[in-house]
């Protein structure tokens, strides 16, 4: 028996998502519409609610219902640090640890050659226009360490750096409580070349 065509057209969308394949969308798509029909049409909603709601901050690109997100209005950030993260989620998670009071500039993307995504589709001008400011004095770079996140730090770093600005990148190595019989060579390897003094 043939799928209904709205049927297909919901599992179809609900593959956009990502790690969900057709098995995991077919799955939700039955589940809405057989357990939870209020809560497929809250979710519907909700995302056309957002759809329509929310745009790019201007001044760190990330997603937000007015001009400038509140992040970047409140005073009690340091203007004269820049954390550039690939994700509004990154970003979450950097403010989750309490241990950075800058602003952030948010890529909405990395550089990944493989997808077809060169410098140029991340839209870096705004980014270089928030960075020469004269106001920025660092700009830490917060990509991920995977090889497309280090691709983008590194061009990043020779940009921003040819227009004489203050780089550096978060560190990497041994978790916090993490033991050492447990931590994979390369993570252990970086750990011993970014090592530093103990403070007196």
């Amino acid at each position: 028996m043939n799928t209904p065509s709205s049927l297909e057209s919901l599992i179809e969308a609900l593959r956009c998502l990502p790690g969900v394949g057709p098995k995991s969308a077919q799955r939700m798509a039955y589940h809405l519409l057989q357990h939870n029909r209020t809560g497929a049409q809250r979710l519907a909603d909700s995302l056309q609610r957002a759809l329509g709601a929310l745009r790019h901050c201007q001044r760190c690109n990330t997603l937000t219902e007015s001009e400038i997100c509140a992040r970047c209005l409140s005073h009690k950030r340091d203007p004269k640090l820049l954390c550039v993260v690939e994700t509004p989620v990154d970003m979450n998670m950097l403010e989750q640890t309490h241990a950075y009071s800058g602003l952030y500039y948010v890529l909405m993307g990395r550089v990944s050659p493989l997808d077809g995504i060169g410098p140029g589709d991340l839209h870096l001008e705004r980014l270089l226009a928030r960075a020469c400011d004269g106001v920025v004095r660092e700009v830490i770079i917060a990509t991920n360490y995977t090889n497309e996140g280090e691709a983008t730090a590194h061009y990043l770093s020779e940009l921003l750096k040819s227009r004489g600005i203050s780089v550096s990148r978060i560190a990497r190595g041994v978790p916090v409580g993490g033991e050492l019989e447990y931590v994979d060579a390369g993570t252990l390897a970086q750990a011993l070349r970014e090592r530093r003094p103990l403070a007196d």
